[in-house]
């Protein structure tokens, strides 16, 4: 990319021209200078200087954009070439939550890294939404997502389903109220929540409860806000967390209700019953997310597809 549009990127980026200066390694006058020149060039600013951190002009933000597409097609060149040079080496810079990284990818990155010791991982770990816009500015490779608005931006792979579950601490007595109805962490671990023969049970069975939900912005906090309107109760919301780890661990010390994952619930005996809610809204496929009209390098595309092809796809592989 030219030196002036690397310039420009990097103002973007820090919002400053002395902070750019430094990470690009030249004086802030030099940088200025070089700036006005393209300024004159066009006739018009590129960033408004009257506000702090800078903002872009509107031909600064048609810049920015250009900008971005010839860096998304100078990374597909660069990967590229890689492969073909290396077929079985490379990077993956993979995007995800602390639920996904923490209880859905340490097994599959493992199992792959044995298989294919020569392609490196890096693990992120940020919000859905910041994610989202890494993926699109190339600043990792692939990440999962399961909220419908977010996976049509991208190209998508179906990579794992996940089932919502309340969970309830055992000494509450709204369980021997639905004595028969609930299950067990045994019981999720051998899979029988997934039977047909599985009991369901209304939501609004535990109206009186109080509950630990999670923060907006989180996909299950917009399930569990559908969840609670169609039982046609307000919850008691005795706390807000923003992470579903988090969330799980208060009910398992009893502090209150809360809806989890099935993939969380590794351990046989827990001080937690769990009870299958009667919603499709329980029921959630994650995406891996690649950009749209990109190149996607070999070594993701060996990720994908070793996912998918292994008995952790779709499946629960924590059942014994």
């Amino acid at each position: 990319m030219q030196q002036e549009l690397k310039y420009i990127y990097q103002i973007y980026e820090d919002g400053s021209f002395s902070k750019a200066a430094d990470h690009l390694f030249i004086s802030q006058p030099a940088l200025s200078i070089a700036i006005q020149k393209i300024e004159s060039s066009i006739g018009m600013p590129l960033f408004d200087r009257s506000h702090r951190p800078l903002r872009l002009t509107s031909a600064g933000e048609l810049y920015i954009r250009m900008i971005k597409k010839i860096r998304g097609l100078e990374h597909d060149l660069d990967q590229q070439i890689q492969d073909i040079q290396q077929l079985n080496t490379g990077s993956i810079r993979i995007g995800g939550s602390h639920y996904v990284n923490a209880y859905i990818l340490p097994e599959i990155v493992t199992d792959f890294s044995r298989d294919y010791p020569g392609i490196s991982i890096d693990m992120l770990e940020e919000s859905s939404d910041v994610l989202g816009e890494m993926l699109a500015e190339r600043k990792i490779d692939l990440t999962f997502s399961c909220d419908p608005k977010l996976v049509k931006r991208f190209k998508q792979y179906p990579f794992f389903l996940d089932h919502i579950l309340l969970a309830v601490p055992e000494n509450y007595s709204i369980n021997s109220q639905l004595s028969g109805l609930s299950l067990t962490g045994t019981d999720i671990l051998r899979g029988k929540h997934l039977t047909d023969t599985c009991p369901t049970v209304s939501l609004n069975n535990f109206r009186d409860l109080e509950f630990i939900i999670l923060t907006p912005g989180n996909n299950l906090y917009q399930r569990a806000i559908q969840l609670f309107e169609s039982a046609g109760f307000k919850p008691k919301i005795k706390m807000e967390q923003s992470q579903l780890a988090t969330a799980y661990h208060l009910a398992e010390a009893g502090f209150a209700a809360t809806f989890v994952s099935d993939r969380m619930i590794q351990k046989k005996e827990a001080s937690l019953l769990f009870y299958k809610i009667d919603s499709d809204l329980c029921r959630r496929m994650f995406y891996a997310l690649v950009p749209h009209e990109n190149y996607t390098s070999i070594p993701v595309q060996k990720f994908i597809t070793f996912y998918r092809d292994s008995r952790l796809h779709m499946t629960y592989s924590h059942i014994r």
